[in-house]
């Protein structure tokens, strides 16, 4: 099996790239990397069409996106076109060669009211830039394919980079995990 990896420097690509090797080929591309060959920057669309089809994978992972929720408010413009025209076209181009598309979303989908778990059938209503970047791409990617897994996830957690368990471990003594409304903008 032949699989594309966008997002190979996040949390998630990161681990990705390890835990995908024993099914096949993993090719994993960042954003740092565009050539005629291969891009990984999802900013560029025509450049992950292309990537998409030279490499003709059997599976694109989608672990790359943007994910600065608050200065997503200012940079919606951004966070969209990664977090939703981005995976759109991936699912547009994975649908053209018959390919699987498995892409990572975010329970920002939702309005965070509510006492219960969210299931996957329960009705969307971001209340960000974030989530309704996050959302727009899940529906782009709906509308585009049938050949799709998408992951909605609310923590990531990794030995890289920034993540909520390293943050907790950071912070001093008398503070309280819940003071801390966005643990990513945290350094």
């Amino acid at each position: 099996m032949k699989i594309l990896l966008f997002g190979k420097n996040g949390q998630v690509g990161w681990e990705l790239q390890r835990a995908l090797q024993p099914l096949g080929e993993v090719i994993a591309t960042g954003r740092e990397h565009a050539t005629e060959e291969m891009c990984g920057d999802l900013s560029d669309v025509a450049g992950i069409r292309r990537t998409i089809a030279g490499v003709k994978p059997d599976v694109v992972v989608n672990a790359a996106a943007y994910t600065a929720v608050d200065q997503a408010e200012s940079e919606a413009g951004l966070a969209r076109a990664i977090n939703a025209v981005a995976p759109q076209a991936m699912a547009e181009s994975t649908e053209k060669i018959g390919a699987w598309l498995v892409h990572y979303s975010t329970d920002y989908v939702f309005p965070g009211t509510g006492t219960e778990p969210w299931a996957e059938e329960d009705p969307a209503g971001p209340l960000s830039a974030y989530g309704r970047s996050k959302l727009e791409g899940e529906q782009g990617i709906v509308q585009a394919s049938g050949r799709y897994i998408i992951l909605r996830t609310s923590w990531v957690y990794a030995a890289r980079g920034k993540n909520f368990a390293k943050i907790m471990l950071r912070l001093p003594a008398g503070w309280h995990a819940s003071e801390i409304r966005h643990p990513e903008t945290l350094s």
